[in-house]
């Protein structure tokens, strides 16, 4: 009967369904990343987050065996569709077919389009000879190969070796990866930025940055044992926070609540952030422990105090650049050793309890500068913390919550809920108490800042579909400072909210209309003394997709935002129009963007289509042209090839960047190539 159903299904439609292999591999992870971030800060690391959505695209979740919390992680289903999910697997089993989802209640084409890329039913077979076997006869392996450069000289360049970078004006990038689902993940990435040496002179090796990994499941009693880079997401993010996080943007309820997803590998090319070392997991009853190690050499700023041979690090040195002589001074210059687990107790879906903690040492002690901003921040050369999460799921709604302490004695709270009030109606509420000597070296949690430290703050958000043409979205967040911060030199406070009206009258054309506004305090200097003189941005955009054939597709939109600084405001805008169009082997991405902004407060983020697992969001500021053209080609079923050409055309300078980054002329051109090699 359920087959009957399938078939139904399939001819009733919704046949793009049946090309769920086409559309992992021409995804448009724009697309995705669009609905879920809002790209108008400069203090969010998109590039991180977008390497953790990518864990999830190459690494799908099997529909069949995805627990709550793991499809609650990509953000894309509510509360009510995973129950409702949930309630369909166990009443009718394991899902046979990837169009049995369009039957249950609430999933709406649209969901199931977002979620067809990161999901699958594909099972693994974990009986087929020895694990080296296993891994050498796996099918699903590829290697990646990526160059990028820019056509105009930078100043760098041209300097002498001492003042100027040592390297070529090159980017390089690759990646090989091997896994099997619920059995093996092995695999290695490297890179050298520009301006970085390829060789092995000195502690070189090789390429500037290396990356590996080798994790196995499900063996004898663990769960999960890996060897290498890895990353750790528990509870709410205040301890282990380096999974999937957007933070706030147009996706207003979901994207409040972490998930526990223990152990992942690491695949990034960041160069901090992750744990060196080995990582295991294994479960007892309903209680799953996980304990890890992990020691990394990380970049620092030496110095010597006055009057003394004492040395200490200023600072952790987190850009990952090392082009010039003083850059790769600080290379590899601290010890970091870190060390301990989380329990985690799940006696039924419904219910979950959890208990974190780690301990770092540095082999220097960090003392930050003199600024009074950082007198409450870390210093010395341990930190532990310790901390205590949970949920629980009660008819519709989904509570959760973490609560930390730090060695220094700084507190940091989360919770919250999560709740259909219908099944077009979706509403979330999140409040946050992080002390100002909070200190926690690999949490993420929900925030305004890139931090959870020195910020209190209460979320709502709402998301309201009443049908499959339309939905309304927004968020109100009120959140304050109770400590100087960067820039900001007294306590302060601020508020930001978020409106979003998406209309789609066919299948065919999708628009929305959107408006951001963020209220905060700065520092300005008047007459030698320091006062706060509030600040206001506005964000306003307007999107149309539209999609003339089945080769040929465009988007338009306009982007304009305001900036207002103690009475005195500034403007600035983008146009965009796009362009794709696609045969059987070839397809072609272009933009045209026009720009033009009064300061840098009203730069223009916007995503860009580029190569397979890159990502781009530059900042459009000043007066000028943004243009760029891809093309792809599908050499065999084997072999892709990648090319990208973008350039920056300003009418409002004659010279490009700043120092070493510096370039004559009006224009900024960048190529990139990239080979994909599935064998």
């Amino acid at each position: 009967m359920r087959w009957l159903v399938t078939i139904v299904l399939a001819f009733g439609g919704f046949s793009l369904l049946a090309q769920q292999d086409s559309i992992r591999t021409s995804i448009d992870l724009e697309q995705f990343a669009e609905r879920m971030f809002q790209v108008q800060d400069a203090d969010v690391n998109y590039e991180d987050v977008y390497e953790s959505l990518l864990l999830f695209f190459t690494d799908p979740l099997n529909l069949n065996k995805a627990s709550q919390d793991q499809l609650a992680s990509l953000y894309i289903l509510s509360p009510t569709q995973i129950q409702s999910f949930s309630d369909y697997r166990d009443t009718n089993g394991k899902l046979l077919s990837i169009y049995e989802l369009q039957a249950i209640v609430g999933f709406d084409l649209g969901t199931i389009h977002l979620l067809l890329p990161f999901v699958s039913l594909e099972e693994s077979s974990l009986d087929q000879g020895p694990l080296f076997s296993r891994i050498l006869n796996e099918k699903n392996r590829y290697l990646l190969l990526r160059y990028t450069s820019n056509l105009e000289e930078q100043a760098g360049y041209q300097s002498s070796q001492e003042n100027g970078y040592i390297g070529d004006p090159r980017k390089v990038y690759g990646r090989f990866r091997t896994s099997r689902r619920d059995d093996f993940s092995l695999g290695f990435t490297f890179e050298s930025d520009a301006g970085e040496p390829i060789g092995f002179q000195g502690n070189q090796t090789g390429f500037d940055f290396w990356s590996a990994h080798m994790m196995i499941e499900n063996q004898g009693p663990f769960d999960k044992i890996i060897v290498g880079d890895y990353q750790i997401q528990a509870g709410q993010g205040l301890v282990f926070g380096a999974g999937f996080n957007p933070g706030k943007g147009a996706e207003t309820v979901n994207t409040v609540k972490r998930n526990t997803i223990g152990i992942r590998p690491y695949t990034s090319v960041l160069e901090t952030g992750f744990f060196r070392g080995g990582a295991a997991a294994f479960t007892v009853g309903d209680m799953t422990v996980t304990a890890f190690g992990s020691y990394l050499l990380q970049d620092g700023n030496i110095d010597t105090l006055d009057g003394s041979n004492e040395v200490f690090i200023s600072s952790i040195q987190q850009s990952g650049l090392h082009r010039t002589v003083k850059e790769i001074s600080y290379k590899n210059q601290v010890e970091e050793t870190s060390m301990g687990g989380l329990i985690e107790y799940q006696p039924n879906r419904k219910l979950e309890i959890g208990f974190s903690g780690i301990t770092t040492h540095y082999s220097t002690p960090l003392l930050r500068s003199q600024a009074p901003y950082n007198e409450l921040e870390f210093s010395g050369t341990r930190n532990t913390v310790v901390g205590t999460f949970g949920s629980y799921q009660w008819q519709n709604f989904n509570f959760f919550g973490e609560m930390a302490r730090s060695s220094s004695g700084g507190m940091g709270k989360v919770g919250g809920v999560i709740t259909s009030l219908s099944q077009s109606i979706d509403v979330a509420i999140s409040l946050r108490d992080y002390d100002s000597d909070f200190h926690t070296f690999y949490g993420n949690a929900f925030g305004e800042g890139s931090r959870a430290i020195n910020e209190k703050g209460i979320y709502w958000g709402i998301k309201y579909n009443p049908s499959r043409r339309y939905s309304v979205v927004g968020y109100y967040d009120k959140f304050s400072f109770p400590w100087l911060r960067f820039g900001v030199d007294a306590p302060s406070d601020g508020s930001e909210w978020l409106g979003r009206f998406t209309f789609n009258p066919d299948r065919n054309i999708s628009t929305f209309v959107q408006i951001r506004e963020e209220r905060k305090e700065t520092s300005v200097t008047v007459n030698n003394l320091a006062e706060l003189v509030p600040t206001v941005k506005r964000n306003y955009i307007f999107n149309i997709d539209y999609k003339l054939s089945t080769r040929f597709s465009m988007k338009s939109r306009l982007q304009t935002s305001t900036f207002e600084e103690d009475g005195v405001l500034t403007k600035g805008y983008a146009i965009i129009q796009d362009l794709v169009y696609s045969t059987e082997r070839w397809k072609f991405s272009g933009r045209m963007a026009l720009f033009e902004t009064d300061n840098y407060d009203n730069r223009q983020y916007v995503y860009e289509k580029d190569v397979l697992y890159a990502f781009s969001i530059p900042a459009y500021n000043g007066q000028g042209v943004r243009n760029y053209l891809m093309v792809q080609y599908g050499m065999s079923e084997s072999v892709d090839l990648w090319m990208r050409i973008a350039r920056f055309s300003y009418r409002d300078q004659n010279t490009v960047g700043s120092g070493l980054e510096e370039s004559q002329g009006p224009n900024r051109t960048e190529v990139k190539w990239m080979m994909r090699w599935k064998f």
